[in-house]
């Protein structure tokens, strides 16, 4: 998984204020529908409330994967935000998360979902690429730390 073939400049955000998950969930999907022609920023919304109704996608380590499967999409797409000030996320290790990484699929990928999912969470477990994704200033310095290799 090229992490550079998720993420665009436009779906990169640095340092926002988010507030709570729910913003912060709300800033993930306009950011994609604004960079996706079809997407519908209220209703990739709800897919990601919805998703995290069934448990909270905050793994551990200040970060977080929300993810969903949407109909009109024909690749994975993803989005990456930084938080100025860290959120409850219910993350597993109870640690408020700064990182959110949002992953859409179609909804008829299945093993691609899974492999990219863990192929993301594997590189977001390495504490130095964490480090280099907290400490960019930019959106643009996000965009690089965030393709640069794990």
């Amino acid at each position: 998984m090229q992490i550079q073939n998720l993420i665009t400049p436009g779906r990169t955000l640095c340092g926002v204020e988010g507030g709570s998950k729910k913003r912060a969930l709300e800033l993930l999907a306009n950011a994609i529908a604004q960079d996706v022609p079809g997407i519908e920023a209220d209703e990739l919304f709800r897919r990601l409330i919805g998703r995290e109704r069934l448990g909270s996608t905050g793994i551990g380590h200040g970060i977080a994967i929300p993810h969903c499967r949407i109909a009109n999409c024909n690749s994975t797409i993803g989005a990456l935000l930084t938080l100025a000030d860290p959120i409850d996320f219910d993350a597993i290790d109870s640690q408020p998360v700064d990182i959110l990484f949002a992953m859409l699929v179609p909804e008829d990928a299945h093993d691609e979902h899974l492999q990219t999912l863990a192929a993301l969470a594997g590189a977001l477990n390495n504490a130095d690429y964490r480090q280099r994704l907290r400490t960019a200033d930019s959106d643009t310095a996000l965009f690089q730390a965030a393709i640069a290799a794990p």
